[in-house]
């Protein structure tokens, strides 16, 4: 038995945030504790897909929530911690050195991950734990740049698909009309094959939509409730979404391409139900730097 105190970061689109969670064994179990959780909406994908590079105001902004979320890490005695980056950082020009600028500037070691090892992070979240073994799955996670796609049947992945769909990519014009076909066509064919039944929704939209429509945590979102709230939302300017819906400035405008990528994923696979268990990235690295501890018998 023992404790733990792990960190995640996860450098998205969107937004960076810091995940600490504390590891506690019991003689009859594990629990994943969350101690802290802070996010800060930078959009890095703004920069990259319409220029191609990290601006020097945004790495500057990134460089600031770095070194705070340094601090931070110190502050909570975390033992280990990975830093990930995602989409805009595997597409900008610039990535390599903006972690070398980074790692100077506040110690924090950046890696920037492929979309293959993003979704397999994402499935170490625990969240097989979760599965019915007699039913298919899909995991959607959409982020700011691209939308990961893992299919389950029988608590098994079996499939896992990245694509370069993202709501910042989306609100930027910057989204190739061939990778909206090949999402469609692959979804499609999914459908068929595997025919699931449920969709497992992970990022923060989806997370807000949840809370919009009244839902208990792990209270299923119904594809009808989730069109319904979609055209509400969407008959909103920006500038009502913040001040009549409450919406965060950070929030109001992704939340709209963002459901509108799970109504596609539901509509070509016929799926009815969303249900949204609040586990992601984060999590997974989580769940990864324990396994590795125990494992080197840390």
């Amino acid at each position: 038995m023992g404790s733990y105190t792990f960190g995640a970061i996860d450098i998205g689109s969107n937004a960076i945030r810091l995940l600490i969670t504390t590891v506690e064994e019991y003689p009859d179990q594990v629990e994943f504790k969350k101690s802290a959780f802070l996010r800060v909406p930078i959009r890095l994908g703004e920069d990259v897909f319409t220029q191609g590079a990290v601006s020097d105001q945004k790495r500057e902004r990134m460089c600031e929530a770095m070194e705070g979320f340094a601090h931070i890490m110190r502050a909570y005695g975390v033992q280990d911690y990975r830093a990930y980056a995602t989409s805009a950082m595997r597409e900008a020009k610039n990535g390599p050195e903006i972690t070398d600028y980074i790692r100077q500037k506040s110690g924090i070691a950046i890696e920037i991950i492929s979309g293959q090892l993003e979704a397999d992070t994402i499935f170490a979240n625990g969240l097989v734990d979760i599965l019915a073994a007699d039913k298919t799955y899909l995991y959607v996670d959409v982020g700011g740049g691209s939308t990961e796609v893992i299919v389950y049947s029988n608590r098994t992945k079996v499939e896992a698909r990245s694509f370069a769909l993202g709501t910042v990519r989306i609100l930027s014009d910057a989204v190739d009309k061939e990778e909206m076909k090949r999402f469609k066509k692959w979804l499609s064919a999914i459908g068929k094959k595997y025919q699931p039944t449920t969709i497992i929704g992970s990022g923060g939209n989806i997370n807000k939509a949840q809370k919009l429509l009244n839902k208990k945590d792990r209270e299923n979102i119904t594809r009808s409730e989730l069109d319904m709230l979609y055209r509400y939302i969407k008959s909103f300017s920006f500038a009502e979404r913040v001040h009549t819906m409450r919406l965060a400035t950070y929030r109001a405008d992704v939340i709209v391409p963002a459901m509108k990528l799970f109504l596609t994923v539901c509509n070509q696979c016929g799926i009815e139900e969303i249900v949204v268990p609040k586990m992601g990235l984060s999590d997974g690295i989580i769940r990864t730097l324990y396994a590795q501890h125990k494992g080197s018998g840390a």
